[in-house]
């Protein structure tokens, strides 16, 4: 993160070229990802209701209405409002996984569940900011990068990691790729972080002053958001691993999906991208305590 901070400040040309390789490179985290999730497993994870019920009532019953009020703070600039609510409203379907698996968290349950997440997001977020900013602005929303972002973030990544396990469980060179991938873990994280921090550090240092009121506001949520997962993940009675991912997945947002959207709002709504961005850099941060953090707040219990 700090490589690409300081790659972006320095060469603020990089910044358009790296955005177009946000995607790619965050497919190739997720390929990894789910190349790690034995497709049993996923379809385990569809058959759990206490947890995607659970999954469900968190992001999208008591997130917005934590979202409303912190949105509040920001109501009288309509741009800082709009990204306020397109980011924080939306939950995250892809690197969320990533760092769950990193705490220790049920991955496989969250993979399971990312359709029926975007799928949430795209019916809901209308009806939010209809609610939440006023029906006159919904005309202006264009949902179609939802569906790119399921189909090149979701579909492709876990179709090539289900032909790679088909391939390691037959064959000897299959064994050796997925071997080798699965390996590449770390490096791809370190490379995502890198790119996205690059990617956009210019753009949100050039509005800082009129972004600085919405830092708060994202650090307040993620903070926010570890006490609602756990009682949450504790009143379905969920294990560990399951309560991490409800804590992760009520934190985490999805920002890299919910970015063009934003840029696609008319020029009036310019702020609304930055603001996006700069609610990624903060829940990167975030993300990188919460891994350490949220294993010693739901420790694996230990039985006489």
């Amino acid at each position: 993160m700090v490589i690409g901070a300081v790659v972006g400040l320095w060469a603020p040309a990089v910044a358009h070229p790296l955005e177009l390789a946000i995607t790619p490179v965050l497919g190739m985290l997720l390929y990894v990802t789910f190349l790690g999730v034995p497709f049993s497993a996923i379809g385990r994870a569809f058959r759990d209701i206490r947890f995607l019920a659970m999954l469900l009532v968190v992001n999208f019953v008591i997130v917005p209405v934590i979202v409303f009020g912190l949105s509040r703070f920001v109501a009288h600039d309509q741009a800082l409002l709009v990204g306020v609510l397109l980011v924080l409203l939306t939950p995250c379907v892809d690197y969320v996984i990533v760092f769950t698996g990193l705490a220790g968290g049920a991955k496989e349950r969250l993979l399971a569940a990312a359709p029926i997440l975007m799928l949430g997001q795209m019916l809901l977020l209308p009806l939010y900011l209809w609610l939440f900013v006023g029906p006159e602005f919904i005309d202006a929303v264009d949902l179609a990068p939802f569906l790119d972002a399921f189909l090149l973030l979701i579909v492709l990544p876990l179709a090539a990691a289900g032909l790679t396990q088909y391939a390691a469980a037959r064959t000897r060179a299959g064994r050796a790729l997925s071997d080798t991938v699965q390996s590449t873990m770390v490096p791809l994280m370190m490379l995502t972080l890198a790119v996205v921090v690059a990617s956009q550090i210019a753009g949100v240092g050039r509005q800082l002053p009129a972004l600085l009121a919405t830092i708060p506001l994202y650090a307040a949520f993620a903070v926010i958001m570890i006490p609602v997962g756990l009682v949450a993940g504790r009143a379905a009675r969920l294990d560990v691993a399951r309560t991490r991912a409800v804590v992760f997945s009520g934190a985490t947002r999805n920002s890299l999906v919910v970015l063009p959207l934003a840029l696609a709002l008319p020029a009036t709504f310019a702020l609304a991208p930055l603001a996006v961005v700069t609610q990624t850099l903060v829940e990167l941060i975030a993300m990188v305590v919460f891994v350490r953090l949220v294993p010693r707040f739901v420790p694996v219990r230990q039985r006489p």
